[in-house]
């Protein structure tokens, strides 16, 4: 049986894709379904599924970072991108390995797309330089900014609650239903999940370091990796380290 991951961060588009899947596609498994970028690396770590459906612009890392990070934790999974963007966008899919979906997706075109991927698995072995290359090309030369980041937030601290400015958090933390909030002055707790901040943070200066767990990489003093392949980060204003899965070692070696 074949494995599949679907990242989607839109729950219509995600359900409605999986059904065209389970139609043009009976014998591919869906084995996760992720809604961020981070949840889909580490999807694509564990899972090391033969395809993965990446929606470009996820919250967290865009799905053009997900695939150059995907093509060392797993290199022989074959990318396809889904994405709304225009003809820009599209043709600078089609310069590489890597196929694109466009939304909303017709099943007449997951037929091709479905076709596309089915030759290439016979060829995976050539495919995974091939995707590295067109990934990375891809961040060069296309990567989205997101829409109004965050410049502050307010978060509980004890019977109190504090304005904090995002450029002062060092890192956050999911904790239960909070996102605990750390700044050189102590922690607040914030009543929003991690998911919905990563929608929102400035990807050039926060970044997903763990499924629970977002560092601003201003305040980052080193980076340090053990034998099997997971790191570690020092940080500046705050004695604490920070664990680094390994899925996401692959960013900060692209930095």
């Amino acid at each position: 049986m074949l494995k599949c991951i679907v990242a989607e961060d839109e729950a219509l588009l995600s359900t409605a894709l999986r059904r065209e899947l389970a139609v043009a596609w009976p014998e591919l498994a869906i084995v996760e379904v992720a809604e961020d970028g981070g949840a889909a690396l580490e999807a694509i770590a564990n899972h090391r599924p033969d395809v993965a459906f990446l929606d470009i612009r996820m919250p967290g890392l865009t799905g053009m970072e997900v695939a150059a990070a995907a093509a060392d934790a797993s290199p022989s999974t074959l990318v396809v991108f889904v994405t709304a963007y225009d003809q820009y966008a599209v043709d600078a899919f089609e310069r590489g390995a890597v196929d694109y979906l466009l939304k909303p997706v017709t099943a007449e075109r997951l037929a091709h797309t479905v076709a596309r991927l089915r030759g290439r698995l016979a060829e995976a072995g050539r495919h995974a330089e091939r995707a590295s290359r067109m990934a990375r090309d891809l961040l060069e030369r296309f990567d989205p900014q997101p829409d109004e980041p965050l410049t502050w937030i307010t978060a509980s601290a004890g019977r109190g609650t504090r304005l904090i400015l995002v450029d002062d958090v060092i890192y956050f933390r999911a904790d239960n239903k909070y996102t605990v909030v750390a700044t050189g002055e102590g922690d607040a707790l914030l009543s929003r999940p991690i998911r919905d901040l990563l929608r929102q943070l400035d990807p050039r200066t926060f970044r997903q370091i763990h499924r629970s767990t977002i560092v601003n990489l201003r305040h980052v003093a080193s980076v340090e990796r053990d034998d099997s392949g997971k790191g570690c980060l020092r940080l500046r204003g705050r004695p604490d380290t920070l664990a680094v899965s390994q899925p996401f070692m692959a960013i900060f070696r692209a930095m």
